[in-house]
């Protein structure tokens, strides 16, 4: 049996220690918010924080994960909705089909924890998560949104016509 902190509560899990963090989250804890996309670490669907680290939760194996690390989750990110990437994240409207949202939101939340104010190579640099309907000029604007505001020169325009 493996014990976890995730969300700030520590939960029993009983799980073959090969398990990817992912399927732990979804399957044993029940927290969906997480998606599965490759299974490869590739594309950020499984975007979580683990000590205040983004990391892509699908090549996780629970046995790397020790009771004392602090799992977040989309769904412990806030508990309304309301960290600064969350709200931008709808004023933006940067959602289409939506299924790489909670990962984006989870990479930007740990970008702008290290730098609160990045610059668009700074957004570009450290977004690496795909998504395939192609928003990425909608997450700069919104990342930038939560950071406060675009800075001068940016290239974040608002696409749904609402102030930044």
């Amino acid at each position: 049996m493996a014990r976890l902190n995730i969300n700030g509560k520590m939960r029993d899990v009983q799980a073959e220690a090969s398990t990817p963090l992912l399927w732990v989250l979804r399957e044993w804890v029940g927290l969906t918010g997480t998606k599965y996309g490759c299974g490869i670490a590739q594309c950020g669907a499984c975007s979580v924080h683990i000590n205040d680290e983004v990391r892509r939760s699908c090549s996780i194996p629970l046995s790397e994960v020790k009771a004392t690390d602090k799992i977040v989750t989309i769904e412990g990110l806030s508990a309304n909705s309301s960290h600064p990437v969350q709200k931008a994240w709808a004023v933006v409207d940067v959602p289409q089909c939506g299924y790489c949202q909670s990962g984006q939101i989870m990479a930007a939340a740990a970008l702008l924890k290290k730098n609160p104010k990045p610059s668009d190579a700074d957004i570009d640099g450290a977004m690496t998560n795909i998504c395939r309907c192609g928003t990425y000029q909608r997450v700069r604007t919104a990342v930038h949104m939560a950071a406060g505001g675009a800075p001068a020169g940016s290239s974040a325009l608002p696409s749904n016509g609402k102030k930044v």
